[in-house]
C-alpha cells in the first residue's frame, strides 16, 4: 500500500504547484542527529546533525556497516541499547554518556519494518546548524504553513523518503509516544491506525495525492497510544508540490478529539433514550385511551343502550305505558348520543368545523356545563391563519392534555388560558389556583410527558411552576415552524387523560 502511495505520487505532473514553499525537509535543519538502520546494521540514511556529530559524512558511511565503520566513535554502551531496540515494538527513550564528545546524550530508538531509526542530540551541548539564516527563513515557511492548521501534534511527513518528523512533543504530551522533534518511519505511522479505519484512510489519501486537485487533506480516525487505548483524531495537512507538480512532502497537525467524539456518543444515546420516552408515552397513552373508551363504552353507554331496550321492548307490550315507556327510552337515546358526542370530541380535533381559538372556546364552554370551574380563554397578538394545521392541533391537545390533569388532580376553581405571540413563537400559558404539588418530590406523568415530546416537536420549551398550596402554572413556548419529526403524526390520536 505505501509503495502504491508513493508511485501514485509520482504520477502527478502540474507544474506551478510547489505552493510557495521552498523550504528543506525539517531532519535537514534541526539539530538532532538521525540514522537508520537494518538488522544488517546497514546504514540507511544519515541526516547532516549526524554528520556534524559523528564527524563524517553520509556518503561515507550509508550503505555499509554501522559497527564496521564508526566503532571506534560510538560508545559500546550504545551497542547493547540499539541491540536491545530491535527486541522493542514501541519507541525507546534513554540517556547515555558518551565519553568521546564529554557530553550526556539523549537518545530515541524505535524499531519497525525489520528497521531501527535512531535520533540523538546532546544534552548539554547542542551542535549549532551550518548555516543558522537558512535554518530560519525554512522555519518561518514551515510554520507559515503550520498556522493554517491547528496546532496539537505538528508533524512534517516527507513522501519521498517515507518518514513523519514529528514536531515539538506534540505526540508525546497527547499520545504518550517518547519522540521529540524526531523522525518516525511512515511505517510506524501506519501501523498506529485503528485496523478498521486504516484502509479507508489510506486510500482516499493516496487518491487526493494522485489527482493533485487540492492542497489540503483532512480525515477523522483512530489512533493507537502508547497504552494501547485508541484517541478519536482530527487530522489535517497541507499538501507541498515541487516545481514539476510533485507532492513532495506534507505539513500538519493531529488533534485529539476524544472528548468531543465522547459528547457526540452521548448525546446520540441521550436523544435515543428521549425518543424511547417518548415513543412510550404516545404508546401508554394510546392504550390507556383506548381502555377509557372500552370502559365508556361498556360501563355507561351500553348499559344505558340496555336500559333504552328494555323500555322499548316494554312499550310494544303495555299499552297503557307504552307512551311513558317510549319518552324514558328516548332520552337515554339522547343521553347516548351525547356521550358518544364527548367521546368523539375527545378523540378528533374539532378543526375540521372549527379553527383552534374556537375549538378550544368549546371545549372550555363544555367543560364549565359539567364542573364548577371558571374558564379564562384569552388570545393575544395572534393569527389563527398564520398558524400551520399541524400547529394548531399539538396547540389544542396541549391545552386538551392539561385540562384533563387539572380536572383530575388540581381542585381548582378557576383555570386561566393565555395565547400570545412574540415574533417566530407562540406561549401557551394555563394556570390554576388548585392545591398544586411539590415539583421537586412528584414523579414526573405520562400527561407531562406527552406535552413535553409535543413541545420538542417545534424545539419548544415547557417550564412548569408550582408549590403546595399555591396552584399550578404551565408555560409551552412553540416555533412557528412546521413539526422535525413525524412523530406527533401518532400522538394526534391519543391523548393521556392523567
Amino acid at each position: 500500500m505505501a509503495a502504491e502511495f508513493l508511485s501514485s505520487a509520482k504520477d502527478v505532473r502540474t507544474p506551478g504547484k510547489n505552493n510557495g514553499y521552498s523550504g528543506n525537509p525539517i531532519s535537514e535543519t534541526i539539530t538532532n542527529g538521525f540514522f537508520t538502520v537494518d538488522q544488517k546494521w546497514t546504514v540507511k540514511y544519515c541526516n547532516k546533525a549526524a554528520e556534524n556529530i559523528l564527524g563524517i559524512q553520509a556518503k561515507d558511511i550509508v550503505g555499509l556497516n554501522l559497527w564496521e565503520k564508526v566503532a571506534d566513535i560510538l560508545p559500546v554502551e550504545f551497542y547493547n541499547v540499539y541491540h536491545l531496540a530491535f527486541l522493542q515494538n514501541s519507541p525507546v527513550h534513554f540517556e547515555e554518556y558518551w565519553g568521546r564528545m564529554g557530553s550526556w546524550f539523549d537518545v530515541i530508538t524505535y524499531h519497525c519494518d525489520d528497521t531501527l531509526s535512531v535520533s540523538f542530540k546532546s544534552s548539554n551541548k547542542p551542535s549549532q546548524p551550518e548555516n543558522p539564516e537558512r535554518q530560519l527563513r525554512s522555519l518561518n515557511e514551515l510554520y507559515r504553513f503550520v498556522t493554517e492548521v491547528t496546532n496539537d501534534c505538528l508533524w512534517e511527513w516527507n513522501l519521498t523518503s517515507k518518514e513523519f518528523f514529528w514536531i515539538d512533543g506534540g505526540h508525546k504530551r497527547v499520545f504518550g509516544y517518547p519522540i521529540v522533534n524526531a523522525l518516525v518511519p511512515q511505517s510506524f505511522w501506519e501501523s498506529l491506525l485503528h485496523p478498521e479505519d486504516k484502509e479507508r484512510i489510506l486510500t482516499r489519501l493516496y487518491k487526493i495525492i494522485k489527482e493533485g486537485s487540492t492542497n489540503v487533506w483532512e480525515d477523522e480516525y483512530r489512533f493507537k497510544k502508547v497504552t494501547g487505548d485508541y484517541a478519536h483524531v482530527h487530522d489535517r495537512g497541507h499538501i507541498i508540490y515541487d516545481n514539476d507538480g510533485n507532492a513532495s512532502m506534507m505539513i500538519g497537525a493531529t488533534q485529539d478529539i476524544s472528548a468531543r467524539k465522547s459528547a457526540e456518543n452521548k448525546l446520540i444515546q441521550e436523544r435515543l433514550t428521549r425518543q424511547k420516552e417518548i415513543t412510550y408515552a404516545v404508546l401508554t397513552a394510546q392504550e390507556k385511551e383506548r381502555e377509557n373508551i372500552g370502559r365508556e363504552l361498556h360501563d355507561n353507554v351500553n348499559q344505558i343502550l340496555g336500559a333504552a331496550k328494555l323500555y322499548i321492548e316494554t312499550a310494544k307490550k303495555d299499552e297503557e305505558h307504552r307512551e311513558i315507556c317510549l319518552e324514558r327510552s328516548c332520552e337515554y337515546i339522547v343521553s347516548v348520543i351525547e356521550d358518544i358526542r364527548k367521546i368523539a370530541t375527545t378523540l378528533a380535533m374539532p378543526k375540521m368545523i372549527k379553527g383552534l381559538f374556537e375549538s378550544i372556546q368549546f371545549l372550555v364552554d363544555d367543560l364549565t356545563l359539567v364542573y364548577p370551574i371558571k374558564f379564562d380563554f384569552q388570545m393575544y397578538a395572534v393569527n389563527e391563519e398564520e398558524i400551520n394545521e399541524n400547529l394548531q392541533v399539538d396547540i389544542y391537545r396541549i391545552v386538551q392534555e392539561q385540562l384533563n390533569n387539572i380536572l383530575k388532580h388540581a381542585k381548582a376553581t378557576w383555570v386561566t388560558i393565555n395565547l400570545t405571540r412574540a415574533a417566530n413563537e407562540i406561549t401557551l400559558l394555563i394556570s390554576d389556583n388548585g392545591q398544586g404539588c411539590d415539583l421537586l418530590k412528584v414523579k414526573m406523568g405520562m400527561g407531562i410527558i406527552n406535552i413535553i415530546s409535543r413541545a420538542e416537536l417545534y424545539k419548544g420549551k415547557v417550564t412548569t411552576i408550582s408549590k403546595p398550596g399555591e396552584g399550578y402554572e404551565l408555560k409551552v413556548v412553540l416555533s412557528l415552524m412546521e413539526r422535525i419529526n413525524t412523530l406527533s403524526l401518532a400522538m394526534n390520536d391519543s391523548v393521556d387523560p392523567d
